[in-house]
């Protein structure tokens, strides 16, 4: 009798171990698609790329980004539950699987991405950017050699941070660093004259400045202190979510390439259906190759992803562009074909 209860417990530990086993090894985007749910961190604190808004919804470009992520992975753009990071929290929340995704302006660095660093696989930069300064206009400063013996806020733990020191190092200016732990807490010093000057990506020194009673008071001067190239990020032991990330940012891409848009996606897919000759469009849109199951998503992601959020352009244009809140020029965020950077591989 003991024999048999030691055997059956034996038995009973070996289907726990395995059934832990298969827990700790599910991928992340299984367990996405399990929870039916995406986790998504934002900064939720910069108009034009995430903000809270007064009806409680979360909107902007990374907002939309996160959105083109849930459209693809779970078929629906709403099913997002976003977490508001501060910069030193974004990649704990990462690491410690608190958030399945970051969608939160954030550079991509050597020291980020590497193994020996925080780890982190970026998607496709989603925003060419660079380094600015902001000032009031009345000040007298019209340059960066006008900052010598000033104080600037700026945000730490940051490469903000790291690039404003390496800048006055390099031109020999002394200058004050004021150190805030988020956006809004720099450009409070930054109002409230704690500092003469901030600093930040020229796209948030622009989301910032639209957000102050007084907007055309304030000046971004001509320096760019660096380059900035924003992109989305996952965890770097999750392969097949950073699989799916970096296809999902071409698909936006490449369906502007294509002139495929949020109206017209229905008929771009109706065209495909009808004639066997258009080969890559049939691929792209999934109803030929099975590529989205190659990706671990459903083999018509970037028709959903497409209806869900349009193409790269409208999503910039949508939250940055001319008529919006938060103008900002495409410059280099434009597609390759109109002498901007951004570029898909083939869908093959």
């Amino acid at each position: 009798m003991n024999r048999i209860l030691l055997i059956l417990a034996v038995f009973s530990m070996f289907l726990t171990g395995c059934s832990n086993n298969e827990k700790e090894n599910i991928s992340r985007l299984s367990l996405i698609q399990k929870r039916d749910e995406l986790i998504c961190g934002v900064s939720g604190k910069i108009p034009g790329f995430s903000f809270l808004n007064s009806d409680g919804k979360y909107s902007g470009f990374d907002v939309d980004i996160c959105k083109a992520f849930a459209a693809a992975i779970l078929g629906n753009p709403n099913k997002i539950q976003y977490r508001p990071l501060t910069a030193a929290e974004r990649f704990l929340a990462i690491k410690t699987g608190d958030i399945d995704l970051l969608s939160r302006n954030t550079t991509f660095t050597l020291s980020r991405d590497s193994f020996g660093g925080n780890g982190i696989t970026f998607a496709p930069i989603v925003f060419y950017d660079g380094q600015g300064l902001l000032v009031k206009k009345d000040s007298g400063i019209n340059s960066i050699k006008d900052l010598a013996n000033q104080s600037i806020c700026v945000g730490s733990g940051t490469t903000t941070e790291q690039n404003i020191n390496d800048t006055f190092e390099n031109l020999s200016l002394p200058y004050t660093p004021i150190k805030y732990q988020d956006l809004n807490q720099v450009i409070a010093g930054y109002l409230q004259g704690r500092c003469s000057a901030m600093t930040s990506d020229r796209s948030q020194l622009a989301a910032a400045r639209s957000s102050f009673k007084n907007p055309k008071n304030h000046i971004i001067l001509d320096d760019i202190l660096s380059k900035e190239p924003l992109a989305p990020g996952s965890d770097g032991s999750e392969q097949q979510l950073a699989d799916a990330m970096r296809w999902v940012v071409f698909a936006l891409i490449n369906a502007e390439e294509k002139g495929i848009t949020q109206s017209n996606i229905e008929n771009q897919v109706e065209l495909a259906q009808s004639d066997p000759k258009l080969k890559p469009l049939r691929r792209f849109l999934g109803i030929d190759g099975g590529l989205g199951e190659k990706l671990g998503l459903r083999n018509d992601f970037v028709i959903n992803v497409i209806k869900a959020t349009g193409n790269y352009g409208e999503i910039y244009n949508r939250n940055l562009g001319k008529e919006s809140t938060v103008p900002i020029p495409r410059g280099l965020n434009k597609i390759y074909s109109k002498g901007g950077l951004h570029f898909s591989p083939p869908f093959n």
